[in-house]
């Protein structure tokens, strides 16, 4: 090792922080939004809930598309360009007297936020980092839980001291000035522009020694079982995981108040740093990361289900946005960490991206679906009765899928 500092270290920095203002605002900040929209406005549940929807759903085809932006006009432009048009969603969200322009805002807002998101902290963390990468991606995922532990009670405070139509100014300046930063100076960089190689070594690594070593089309890709199966799974839990984020916090404060409610979707993502530390320490075990995920979901599952305790005692609530909250993590960073064992480096790129664009299409319905499902009952006791069954039976599936195709080959130790 050269005793020059590892300049991929101040990428997994700047990403990291980027993945904090990304979760935080464009993640976990529509729960919020919803509440605060029908705080304002008196509008129906399930109507602002299909805003976020749509939110997540506007995104899907830029990040299927995202390798080629970034080919076209560069990490830095795509970035800046992606924060300037979630902060603009935003604050339409903070504004809208209408429900068309509601879900314009969330348009804006879905296809910005993706350009912080998972696709894209694995594209700015690939060029430095190959052996490490696992390590790496966990550090720089931390930073989206972190950006719930941090924003989920901010967002709370802003707008109930201030009024949402400034917090979202203030925190759109803010992101904007940040992310515009890291552009510059930082997320423009290569290991072979500053004259270093991946993983701080003193030579190029060795190529990969993975099959399929030849670049896929995306057809090839779908052909693919242990893509769709893997495809699958990560797309049938966020949809569990998302249905339930959107609504837990307007579902929490009616045990728990505003105030602790924010709370408690605080202590849901720190609890996600903690599931991530445990997967993390299990795969350098050499555990099948498949089986992780099932774990993982199982856990969840065990959350979800503590949610049909709520009116018997709060210690419920917590119990339920801990478990919960420890599988937050490990669902959006335990895929493309699956994906590095089983495709080539030439492909993992490809992968993710058409996985986490998969993913993020099916779990854009879910906030509406969810909604559907609350505003089908009068009673909001039978209301999250429901919605719970619904979710415990998607997370089954989820693990189901995962488990299925660690079945369909042979169980190895990523080479990279």
């Amino acid at each position: 090792m050269t005793d020059r500092r590892f300049f991929g270290q101040t990428v997994l920095t700047c990403t990291f922080i980027l993945a904090i203002i990304g979760w935080g605002v464009g993640f976990y900040g529509p729960p919020i939004y919803m509440q605060a929209v029908m705080d304002r406005t008196g509008w129906p549940v399930a109507q602002v809930s299909a805003a976020v929807t749509l939110h997540f759903l506007s995104g899907t085809l830029v990040i299927a598309n995202l390798p080629r932006l970034y080919a076209r006009f560069g990490v830095p432009t795509v970035t800046v360009a992606g924060s300037l048009m979630l902060g603009l969603g935003v604050n339409i969200w903070a504004q809208a007297s209408a429900l068309w322009v509601l879900y314009a805002g969330a348009i804006c807002s879905g296809v910005g936020w993706v350009t912080l998101g998972a696709a894209a902290v694995n594209t700015l963390i690939a060029p430095w980092y190959i052996k490490d990468r696992p390590k790496a991606l966990g550090k720089a995922y931390n930073g989206a839980s972190l950006g719930g532990v941090i924003f989920s009670p901010l967002w709370v405070v802003l707008i109930e001291r201030f009024g949402f139509a400034i917090a979202a100014l203030v925190i759109t300046l803010a992101t904007v000035a940040l992310i515009g930063g890291f552009a510059l100076w930082i997320f423009g960089k290569t290991p072979q522009s500053v004259g270093q190689y991946p993983d701080h070594l003193d030579a190029p690594p060795a190529p990969s020694t993975n099959a399929q070593a030849a670049p896929w089309t995306s057809a090839q890709t779908f052909k693919s079982t242990q893509f769709r199966s893997l495809a699958a799974g990560m797309s049938l839990g966020l949809f569990a995981q998302i249905g339930l984020i959107a609504h837990l916090y307007s579902i929490l404060v009616g045990h728990l108040g505003a105030q602790q409610a924010s709370f408690a979707m605080g202590l849901a993502t720190a609890s996600a740093m903690g599931g991530r530390y445990v997967a993390a320490s299990l795969m350098n075990r050499g555990t099948d990361r498949r089986h992780l995920a099932c774990l993982a979901y199982a856990v969840q599952l065990l959350g979800t289900l503590m949610l049909l305790c709520l009116d018997l005692h709060t210690a419920a609530a917590w119990a339920a946005v801990v478990l919960i909250g420890s599988g937050i993590g490990n669902a959006t960073s335990l895929p493309p960490l699956i994906a590095q064992t089983e495709f080539s480096q030439e492909n993992t790129a490809k992968v993710i991206a058409l996985m986490v664009a998969i993913s993020q299409a099916t779990y854009a319905f879910a906030p509406a679906c969810f909604g559907l499902i609350r505003s089908a009952y009068a009673d909001p006791g039978q209301a999250v009765t429901a919605l719970v069954l619904v979710a415990v039976a998607v997370q089954l599936l989820a693990i189901l899928s995962f488990y299925r195709g660690s079945t369909l080959r042979p169980f190895k130790k990523a080479s990279y």
